[in-house]
This record gives structure tokens, C-alpha cells and sequence, in this order.
């Protein structure tokens, strides 16, 4: 009979400690899946998450946090220019974005040398951007965007606008040639939703 609850009880302490040990690898589970969904950012640091329903056209939404040209980067010279001061503008040029994937103006000239603070106003009802760069930088860039759609990017030379609103860049044009602006969001850009800057 003591046999019989000495077997009893050495059963239900290996029970327990086995419910124990598969807890602890559940959890374990569960805190590294966690860590990988939210861990490092394929598309860099200066990139967070975005609502994945906003790069589709046609989707509605509320409440997604914008910018406005408020950029704290440190200023890098780049093939089309470099981050210009507000206390340089010369010119101030809007740029309307519409849900049919334009731009308009979808052709602007600028005079080298010059900072202009471009205004995109989003005329839709999904989320557009503007990003500057050349036709290179831009195609690569959107290529990443499509890889990584949950990601938003941030730089000076590129604004989010959410419906209804405007977001500005102000951006000094000290590299003369021909470069684009477009809107790198997955679909718009293949939508062809892009324009021409001359600089000369």
C-alpha cells in the first residue's frame, strides 16, 4: 500500500513538472516569435510601421500621424541637392496628389541653386507621398518599398500626407539635371505616379 502512494505521488510531482517544463518552452515560443514580428526593421532605422491597409487605393482610414517637412537628419548632399533651410526659400511651388495615381503639376523647373519649398497637398482619400531622387534611386527605392510595405521611410527630401492634408520639403537644388519625384507607397509608383524636376 505505501509502495502504491509512494508511485502516486512520484507520478503526479513528474506530471506537474512536466506541465511546468512545457510552459516555459511555450512561453518561450511565444516571447521569441514576438521579438522576430517586431525586431529589427529591414528597411533602417530611419523607417517605422505603417498601417498596411493604407497602401492600397480606395481604403479609408483615421487618425495616421503625418509629417509636415519637420526632419531632425543631419543634411547629406546628395546627386539631385541637400536639405535646404527655410530662411532660403526663394519660391514656393504645391503639388496636388489625387487617389487616379497624378501628380499636378507633374513637370517643374527649378533654377540651380535655388531652395524651394515644395508643398504637396493629398487631394484623396488614402495616404500619397512625395519623395525626390533620381530615376534610379527612386525605382530601387520602390522596389524595397514592395518588399517591405509595413515600412515607412523619413528623410528630407520625402513627405507623407495623409487625406486631406499637406506636407512640405524644403530642398535646396545645388545639382543641375533632370530628376523625378514620385510616390514610392506599393501600387502608386507602378501606377505611375511620378514626375519630372529639370534643374538648370
Amino acid at each position: 500500500m505505501t509502495h502504491f502512494f509512494n508511485t502516486a505521488r512520484h507520478h503526479s510531482a513528474l506530471r506537474q513538472a512536466l506541465w511546468g517544463a512545457a510552459l516555459v518552452i511555450v512561453a518561450t515560443l511565444i516571447f521569441a516569435s514576438n521579438s522576430w514580428a517586431h525586431g529589427s526593421k529591414p528597411h533602417g532605422s530611419s523607417h517605422k510601421e505603417h498601417n498596411p491597409a493604407l497602401h492600397h487605393p480606395g481604403v479609408e482610414y483615421k487618425g495616421h500621424a503625418h509629417h509636415h517637412g519637420q526632419h531632425s537628419a543631419v543634411k547629406e548632399q546628395k546627386d539631385w541637392g541637400i536639405a535646404g533651410d527655410a530662411k532660403d526659400v526663394k519660391r514656393t511651388i504645391e503639388i496636388r496628389m489625387t487617389d487616379d495615381m497624378k501628380f499636378t503639376p507633374n513637370r517643374i523647373t527649378v533654377k540651380l541653386g535655388e531652395t524651394v519649398r515644395l508643398v504637396a497637398v493629398n487631394r484623396g482619400k488614402v495616404l500619397h507621398e512625395i519623395v525626390i531622387g533620381t530615376a534610379q534611386e527612386l525605382k530601387e527605392h520602390a522596389e524595397m518599398m514592395k518588399k517591405h510595405p509595413n515600412m515607412e521611410h523619413d528623410e528630407p527630401y520625402m513627405a507623407h500626407v495623409d487625406p486631406g492634408q499637406k506636407g512640405d520639403i524644403i530642398w535646396s537644388f545645388n545639382r543641375a539635371g533632370t530628376f523625378e519625384f514620385a510616390c514610392l507607397i506599393p501600387g502608386h509608383f507602378e501606377a505611375g505616379m511620378k514626375g519630372t524636376i529639370v534643374v538648370q
